[in-house]
């Protein structure tokens, strides 16, 4: 009786077609893992300036006065916010927009 088996040839071909289709898969996983953390950090930064501003709004604080993640926390902002990439947020001055060491989103 007669084994069947695969070829050579076969096995090679369902290799080439499996190493095709991660050529195609990673790469646009890894740009879709991008796009979602710069939407995450755009938010986040929109919750801090949102802070921010009734942080300043609240205490009196004129335009230029600096607050700390302690003067925002649990008042303004439930949790000091992370950095999806790693990065660390500059909150800055009242009046000035907040930044991400990681990189700067296009939009806030």
């Amino acid at each position: 009786m007669k084994r069947k088996a695969f070829t050579l040839i076969e096995v090679t071909i369902v290799v080439l077609l499996i190493a095709i289709l991660m050529g195609i898969a990673v790469p646009q996983f890894l740009k879709s893992r991008a796009a979602a953390q710069t939407r995450t950090c755009v938010r986040s930064l929109r919750a801090i300036e949102n802070a921010k501003e009734m942080w300043a709004m609240a205490t009196r604080q004129p335009e230029g006065a600096t607050p700390v993640a302690a003067d925002l926390v649990p008042d303004f902002l439930k949790k000091v916010e992370v950095c999806p990439a790693g990065g660390t947020y500059d909150f800055k001055a009242v009046g000035t927009r907040a930044t991400c060491t990681v990189g700067n989103p296009h939009s806030l």
